[in-house]
């Protein structure tokens, strides 16, 4: 089975919740549950931290994804092989609801951000082509590191607003019927296939091995900018593909 194919069953295995009425656990079983998703949660933790410039403590952060794991586990029941996938949202969308609690992107770094944002839009009309890094860098006048900055910004607020639209896709307190999974998975697996192989592996990797960006710079031999450039992108696509169906 393809990478496609295995991260949207992961997706649609989510949805379900197990499928069946959440079973309750003794307060020994939710301890032991917990420390052996444990290293889930600080996976996670890490690969977020990685993208919003220290506005959480870390271990604050942590504290928030191990609340959204239990809270997880007992919605969920009893971990089977699918709770994985089920668990990462839940901790994700428990952290990220905080951010948004936090308003973590203050005025000023949201207005500049846009700014950039029509600057770039503004070059590629100009251009008549999307710019490359050195163009954007020589047009816009910024230096690596704070076009490095914009895109980590940009991919924040995209990351979170993509979170949202997964978080919906789990949301439902009743277990869907076998149509409604179909439909979802169906739904990711369309998203996936339209995009091309990298940003095919770059979504794979952040969400599915929970990989930081610099990581999967490592493994795919480009620049943190140009995977968030790719991440961005797939995300967008993804977004408007899931939103649609």
């Amino acid at each position: 089975m393809g990478y496609v194919e295995q991260f949207a069953d992961a997706y649609a295995e989510s949805y379900g919740e197990g499928g069946a009425a959440p079973t309750a656990h003794s307060m020994a079983d939710e301890q032991k549950h917990l420390l052996a998703y444990a290293p889930l949660v600080k996976r996670i933790v890490r690969q977020l931290n990685s993208q919003i410039a220290g506005a959480i403590d870390r271990d604050d952060m942590e504290q928030i994804g191990l609340m959204g794991l239990l809270e997880a586990l007992r919605r969920y029941g009893e971990p089977d092989g699918a709770f994985g996938s089920y668990a990462s949202l839940r901790v994700r969308g428990a952290i990220l609801d905080e951010l948004r609690r936090q308003d973590w992107r203050p005025r000023a770094v949201r207005q500049q951000s846009h700014k950039l944002r029509d600057a770039v839009r503004a070059l590629t009309r100009k251009l008549g082509h999307e710019p490359s890094e050195a163009e954007i860098m020589a047009g816009l006048a910024l230096t690596p590191e704070a076009y490095q900055a914009y895109q980590m910004d940009e991919n924040a607020e995209l990351i979170a607003s993509f979170d949202e639209v997964l978080q919906e896709s789990v949301s439902n307190d009743s277990a869907p019927s076998p149509e409604d999974q179909l439909m979802v998975r169906r739904s990711l697996e369309q998203a996936l296939r339209g995009l091309d192989e990298r940003e095919q592996r770059v979504v794979q990797m952040y969400y599915e091995f929970e990989l930081s960006y610099k990581e999967i710079a490592a493994v795919l031999d480009l620049t943190d900018a140009r995977v968030c450039q790719l991440n961005k992108a797939a995300l967008g696509k993804m977004k408007a593909v899931l939103q649609s169906a």
